[in-house]
């Protein structure tokens, strides 16, 4: 039984060393392409040959050697990215940072939304209706035309006029927000 398993070995030793022969080179530069370190990437690279070697010898099956060493290679990159990426936020907290949100910018963008629906209100019906339907609701110009029985271009024209003539109403009020708070 033991002979088996040394012809066995032996095999699975010479399917891999083939395998390390024909993709070392490409699995380099593919790391070194994702994780930007040489040194790093021959690691990762060593790393997959003997993660592959390991499971070849629990009686793994391999179909296509190429992509199973790639997909290998790639489930440890992200591992080191995980890695690096808690590492980096730890050492940033301990020196003192702390993470935060700047929600300035959506508050500009909710007021912006707001004075738009308020200018929407000044047009005259029947380019509230064109206004609403495009911008509030999200409606397909398809989706428009089943609505109004109007032609798709028609529509198209109607909206890009309705929201020129917007613009011209929002410009006085945008030059009077202020830049920063």
């Amino acid at each position: 039984m033991s002979m088996m398993n040394a012809t066995l070995e032996r095999q699975l030793r010479d399917e891999l060393t083939v395998a390390h022969h024909d993709f070392e080179k490409g699995l380099n530069i593919y790391a070194f392409f994702k994780v930007s370190d040489h040194a790093m990437g021959e690691d990762l690279v060593q790393d997959t040959f003997i993660k592959t070697w390991k499971y070849l010898l629990r009686g793994g099956r391999i179909d296509l050697m190429k992509a199973f060493l790639y997909h290998v290679l790639n489930n440890l990159i992200v591992d080191q990215y995980r890695k690096h990426k808690t590492t980096s936020l730890d050492l940033l907290q301990e020196k003192g940072f702390e993470p935060s949100i700047d929600l300035s910018d959506r508050l500009f963008d909710y007021l912006d939304g707001k004075v738009a629906l308020l200018l929407i209100q000044r047009l005259p019906k029947n380019y509230q209706e064109v206004m609403c339907m495009r911008y509030m609701e999200s409606l397909s110009l398809e989706d428009m035309c089943l609505r109004t029985g109007q032609s798709k271009n028609a529509l198209a024209v109607q909206a890009h006029r309705r929201l020129e003539k917007l613009k011209i109403l929002y410009e006085p009020l945008k030059q009077e927000k202020p830049e920063t708070m």
